[in-house]
This record gives C-alpha cells, sequence and structure tokens, in this order.
C-alpha cells in the first residue's frame, strides 16, 4: 500500500503513503488468489466487499494518495499505461508509447468514453498532466510520478501525446502507470472530484457513507483495461464496497465468515486464516523519519544518531511484523520493484546505548538527573506512529519510547490515524519522529520527499532534507535509463542512511487475504482481475 497525504488533510491542514502509504506507488502485484477461475464456479453480478483500515477521504485522484484513496482511484480512473505483474508495461489509455531521451510518445486508444459518455481525448489527458504540473495545485504526485518540469503537447486528429521532459527520468513510465486520469467534466470542476467520480474507470462510485463504507457500480461497457481487459468476463463484481475495518481482529472475523472479500491482515489474527487463499507483496513498513526543520531537536545530527544507536533494530523488526518480517536493505521494495538486491546497513552507526551517550557527549549535550541538556533546553522528542501499523507498531513503539527513556531521553508519543498523521506531515505539524512508510517501486519517486522544499513552499519535503551527497548521487542516476541506474539509486539510499535522514528498519510480507474472490495484485488490486467464486 502508499501514502502521499490528502490535500484536505494537507490544506486543512499526500499515497498516504501506506502500510498506511504506500506513496501508492506500485501498480499491480502478487500473484492472483484462489485456484483460478477455470476452476471455481463463478458467482454473476455479485459483491466484492474490500476491507480497508482508514477512511478514503477525498475521493480526487490527483491529490489523495493515502492507501485507501489510492485503491479506490484506480476502480473509477484509468493510467496512460499499465504495469503488469511482472514490472512489464502493458496498454492503458494509450495503446502505443515510445520513449526517446526526454520525448515521450502516446497514442491513445480511439475508443473510451468517460462515465458521463462524453470522449476521452489526447487533450483531455494533456490538461490533466498539466495540472498536476503546475506546483501551484500542490498535487503530491509531482516529482514522483510526474517528472518536475515535464510539458506536454497533443494532437487530437493523431490521438497523441507528446511530452518533453526537463531531464530525463529512468522510470517515467512506471510513474505515469500510477496516475488515473480525470475526464474533462472533473477538470472543470474539481470539487466534485471530492465525493464523486468522473473517469474512465470500470467502476463509479454509487454511494458515500464516510468512515463506514464507499460503493461503486461497474460499467458494463468497459473493454480498456491493462492489455485490453473489460467488464464483460464472468465473475466480475457488479458491486465493489470498500469497507472501512480499523480493527484486524474485526475484518478477520468477516473474512471468516464471508461477509468481507478481501483484507490485509498482518497481526497476530492471520494465525487463524492459515487455509485461506491470499496473495502477497513486500512493503517497508518499520520507517522512521527525523525532522530537520530549523528549531527542531532532531536538525542535529548527533541527536539523530544517538536516537538510532539507542535502538535494537533487530527487534524493533520482529515485533512491527509480528515476526514475520525482516530488516529493511532498500528504500523501494513494493512489487514490481525496478530495483533489487541493495543494502545499505552497513552505512548505519555502531549501535549501543554505550555508543549513543558517547555521541551526545561528544556534541555537548551534558546528562543531568533528569536526562540530557545543551544550551538550557533538554533532550525531549515529539514521536508520532501511524495507527495503521496495527498491534506490532504499537508493541514497537513501545520499545522505542523506554530505549529513549533510558538513554534519558524525554519522549512524548502519540498514535493517529494515517490521514490524520498526513496532515501533521504536510501541514507543519508539531513533530521530532515520525514512523511512517512511504512505500514505491521505483527510487526517483522519492526523491521530492527527499530533496527540495517543503509544504510551506508547494513541495512535499515533509522532514526537510538537505543531503548533498544523496542529490549528487540521484543526480548521476537520472541520466541512466532503467536498471543501469540502480546501483546510482542504491548509492544514494546509504548517503540518507549514513546521515540519518530516514531510518528503515523494517519489511513485511505483506498479505491480502480472499474470501469467495480471486484477483491480482496486493499493494494495489488490479479491478478488472477479480472475479467473484463460490
Amino acid at each position: 500500500m502508499k501514502i502521499i497525504p490528502t490535500t484536505r488533510a494537507r490544506g486543512a491542514a499526500l499515497a498516504g503513503i501506506s502500510l498506511a502509504s504506500a506513496l501508492a506507488l506500485a501498480a499491480c502485484s502478487g500473484g492472483p488468489s484462489g485456484n483460478g477461475s477455470g476452476a471455481s464456479e463463478l458467482v454473476e453480478d455479485g459483491t466484492f466487499v474490500l476491507a480497508i483500515s482508514t477512511d478514503i477521504g477525498s475521493l480526487d485522484p490527483h491529490l489523495g494518495a493515502a492507501s485507501a484513496a489510492f485503491q479506490a482511484a484506480r476502480f473509477a480512473y484509468d493510467p496512460l499505461v499499465n504495469v503488469d505483474a511482472d514490472g512489464g508495461i502493458v496498454s492503458g489509455l494509450a495503446q502505443e508509447w515510445d520513449v526517446d531521451g526526454t520525448t515521450v510518445t502516446f497514442t491513445l486508444r480511439d475508443d473510451v468514453t468517460c462515465s458521463d459518455g462524453s470522449a476521452f481525448t489526447a487533450s483531455t489527458a494533456k490538461a490533466n498532466l498539466d495540472w498536476i504540473a503546475d506546483p501551484a495545485n500542490a498535487s503530491p504526485f509531482l516529482g514522483t510520478f510526474v517528472p518536475a518540469g515535464v510539458t506536454a503537447e497533443a494532437d487530437d486528429d493523431a490521438g497523441t501525446l507528446v511530452l518533453t521532459l526537463a531531464t530525463p527520468s529512468p522510470f517515467v513510465l512506471e510513474g505515469l502507470a500510477q496516475i488515473g486520469l480525470v475526464c474533462d467534466a472533473g477538470l472543470a470542476d474539481r470539487d466534485s472530484l471530492v465525493d464523486g467520480t468522473v473517469g474512465t474507470g470500470p467502476y463509479t462510485v454509487a454511494e458515500i457513507a464516510s468512515n463506514d463504507r464507499y460503493t461503486y457500480q461497474v460499467r458494463e461497457d468497459y473493454a480498456w483495461g491493462p492489455d485490453g481487459a473489460t467488464t464483460a468476463e464472468p465473475g466480475v463484481p457488479a458491486t465493489v464496497e470498500f469497507r472501512v475495518i480499523p480493527n484486524e481482529t474485526t475484518a478477520a472475523n468477516l473474512l471468516l465468515s464471508g461477509e468481507v472479500s478481501a483484507a490485509r491482515i498482518i497481526g497476530p489474527d492471520a494465525a487463524r486464516l492459515g487455509g485461506m487463499e491470499q496473495v502477497e507483496s513486500e512493503a517497508v513498513t518499520g520507517e522512521t523519519w527525523f525532522n530537520q526543520a530549523e528549531g527542531r531537536v532532531t536538525a542535529d545530527l548527533a541527536v539523530r544518531t544517538a536516537l538510532s544507536q539507542a535502538l535494537d533494530l533487530d527487534e524493533l523488526a520482529n515485533v512491527i511484523t509480528s515476526g514475520t518480517g525482516k530488516r529493511a536493505t532498500q528504500l523501494a521494495v513494493a512489487a514490481p520493484a525496478a530495483c533489487q538486491g541493495g543494502d545499505f546497513t552497513s552505512a548505519l552507526p555502531d549501535a549501543g546505548a554505550e555508543n549513543a551517550a558517547a555521541t551526545l557527549e561528544g556534541a555537548g549535550w551534558t546528562q543531568g538527573a533528569d536526562g540530557w541538556e545543551k544550551d538550557g533546553a533538554p533532550l525531549a522528542v515529539t514521536f508520532i506512529h501511524d495507527s495503521a501499523l496495527g498491534a506490532g507498531g504499537a508493541a514497537a513503539a513501545e520499545l522505542v519510547v523506554a530505549a529513549w527513556n533510558e538513554l534519558g531521553v524525554q519522549v512524548d508519543v502519540s498514535t493517529m490515524p494515517t490521514d490524520e498523521l498526513s496532515g501533521v506531515m504536510f501541514g507543519g505539524g508539531d513533530w521530532d519522529v515520525i514512523w511512517e512508510p512511504l512505500n514505491v517501486n521505483t527510487p526517483d519517486q522519492l526523491v521530492g520527499f527527499l530533496t527540495g522544499p517543503g509544504p510551506a513552499e508547494g513541495g512535499v519535503n515533509f522532514a526537510s532534507i538537505a543531503n548533498p551527497d544523496y542529490e549528487a548521487a540521484v543526480e548521476e542516476a537520472m541520466t541512466l535509463v532503467g536498471t543501469d541506474s540502480c546501483d546510482a539509486w542504491f548509492e544514494a539510499e546509504a548517503a540518507l542512511v549514513e546521515n540519518l535522514d530516514v531510518l528503515p528498519f523494517a519489511n513485511s510480507v505483506l498479505p491480502v487475504y480472499a474470501s469467495g474472490a480471486e484477483f491480482t495484485g496486493a499493494d494495489t488490486i488490479n479491478p478488472t482481475s477479480i472475479r467473484l467464486v463460490k
């Protein structure tokens, strides 16, 4: 799953990125659940119920990327191209595509219609990308899925869309495959996208009960899904319901009773579902962000280092994943991960409470009866973790607080749901340390979160990171094509970890369990792959 905070949260406060946020950046991943539709009796005109742990919030596909919002958008909106389960690029709204240096050309299908009956044209596609590419609109996808500085030209007669990139982009197609495109009526009235859908996708929203359920109805004429998929196949759900179920035990019970068709269960309740079909994906689960804004105590490298040294990362990885995960070794792991085999763990400082104390002393901190202080100010941190991390996240957070308290650090700890935490991250909230995993499948999709302006200046660098070594490695990686860039990306990630700008420490194998349904995709379920079975 993914995260990019919702605009509503930012303004009132970007997919969610999850567990809570996987920059909802991966497309289809994982193999099909079930035994295959050929071996099962299919159910016609049924309902597919997907349990989600947090409310979707705004349905605007260019502004909400929390996991639930990103998944819902896939049902109502199509991208130019899609990524299949093996990482290959297949058709979407475009039937042909070509990348030539900094020029990307798409030839659109001529049979696509919007949910309001209007045609989807090359000019419509251009208007979508123009809107996202305008920094004034603060789309979380600018610089993640849509390269900054991109310009677009459309020829409706030829059905072509030509993008000119400001700089080379190694994974431009993979990024654009994450962007659902809105039809003209929605572009003209963006407020209508908050609680409605105006897209080309296989479903349209029919009913909303916030914090309870979101109901979508199938478009029976849909025939331009990934690689030409349609909704006319037997077993395709007539109705899809996103049901908000924050409690995993409740979700597991509803799976067992058949009331829920699919749910991600990562805690101890998974033991009760051992015989149930599932689709798996890997995701960064434990990821620590340090606020380096001016005036924050964690802007001090010594403090970031000491806080990290005080932790037993192996133990934290075991606890946060309920014993089913492993240590994180690279930032972009969502399937299909473009780069594989990275390992930044050698860049970490030597762990241990004594080393942490020595780091603080060397930086001018002194320890008294009430803990560490410097220039008359105590060493105190505000630590927030995402409630979507579940029981494992809560237990791991307790270990962190205990370790920091033992070191002599004062800790104000709290937990928040993804959408609320997103508002803190991207709205200038009060925090020093946050646990919020950002999951992507190509490392370039994270650059905007790790460099450049913060939310107050229209960017998404919420932790105020400025790392010249990372930026230099990124500059090299961006001149290379596809997987040829991976070594440079791994060098960039090691620079981040060495400077404790971000500390990923745990990956989970995340199963989505299926009851009475088969589908592909775990990070994001492929809507046209769903089949209801008896």
